[in-house]
């Protein structure tokens, strides 16, 4: 696997609550505290209401962390994306968001469509190619701000299934648009995350890392639990490196050799007791398999 892999981590334990994200300043210090204490020191970047990507680079410099890579989501494939009032609002929302992280000295993004809750836990197959070639005005108005879109497909959203990714990076040029995979989210979606990764290892800029217990999605799908029901409430999907069904080695062995982007650990509900016991479980099995070296974050990208 790529020796000069970066690792960063993924906040959700502390800010993702039954009533939806919280990133409340006294919540985010509460966690970056917490995390301080781990080997991590690269947060996923998620500047809360209020604050500039100056204020927020300055919050997490307050407990030696730095930003990495983001995460966003707009409807890039509606009918009206890309024209008319709905398009120009999409391409604003498109463009507000990478550029905070321009600010905050990142230039990828992982970027998914909103979720579509019909589609909660369900695989739902057919050629999404007309509709998906529409989110390439998205697209152009990131990389206009000198950041590089990842598709990142997410179980939920209209771009979930194999079939989906493909059609999305098929029918985008990589110019346009790189890979953000997320191994999680793939293996729910039915899919072999080595497998798919290998397929656009050369579109790859970061990844999600996420392990899950393929039994419990199978139990909600069979269930039609909705998403929040599947991930926060009923059932346990979700879980930290090393615990579930992925083979997480396999993933990062995919990545090219000259890889040198992001890896963002993720656990989204911990199976651990605690936000902070789910944390250093994380951090025990990156060092495992990885070492210490992947925690640093003294290079920038450039």
């Amino acid at each position: 696997m790529p020796r000069s892999i970066k690792i960063g981590l993924n906040p959700l334990p502390w800010v993702l609550t039954p009533a939806g994200f919280d990133l409340s300043i006294p919540v985010l210090r509460t966690a970056f505290g917490e995390i301080a204490t781990t080997p991590f020191r690269a947060i996923q970047a998620d500047p809360p209401a209020g604050l500039n990507a100056a204020e927020y680079s300055q919050l997490l410099a307050e407990f030696g962390l730095e930003p990495a890579p983001g995460y966003f989501s707009a409807s890039f494939h509606t009918e009206t994306a890309g024209r008319h009032r709905g398009g120009r609002e999409t391409t604003r929302r498109a463009a507000s968001r990478p550029r905070q992280h321009r600010g905050l000295h990142r230039r990828q993004s992982h970027s998914g469509t909103d979720g579509a809750p019909s589609r909660w836990c369900r695989r739902k197959r057919g050629d999404p190619s007309p509709r998906h070639r529409r989110a390439g005005c998205g697209c152009c108005a990131i990389t206009s701000e000198g950041v590089t879109p990842a598709l990142h497909p997410h179980v939920g959203s209209t771009v979930e299934t194999e079939s989906e990714v493909h059609a999305v990076l098929n029918a985008i040029p990589s110019s346009d648009l790189s890979f953000g995979p997320d191994t999680g989210h793939l293996a729910w979606a039915g899919m072999t995350p080595s497998k798919i990764m290998a397929d656009y290892a050369d579109r790859i800029v970061a990844m999600h890392l996420k392990d899950v217990h393929l039994d419990q999605a199978d139990q909600a799908r069979a269930a039609e639990a909705d998403y929040m029901t599947a991930t926060a409430r009923d059932f346990t999907i979700w879980t930290e490196p090393g615990r579930g069904d992925v083979d997480l080695v396999a993933a990062l062995d995919a990545l090219p050799d000259t890889f040198s982007g992001w890896a963002m650990v993720e656990v989204d509900v911990p199976e651990a007791a605690t936000n902070l016991e789910s944390t250093q479980l994380s951090a025990a099995w990156v060092t495992e398999r990885l070492g210490l070296h992947v925690f640093e974050t003294a290079t920038r990208d450039s």
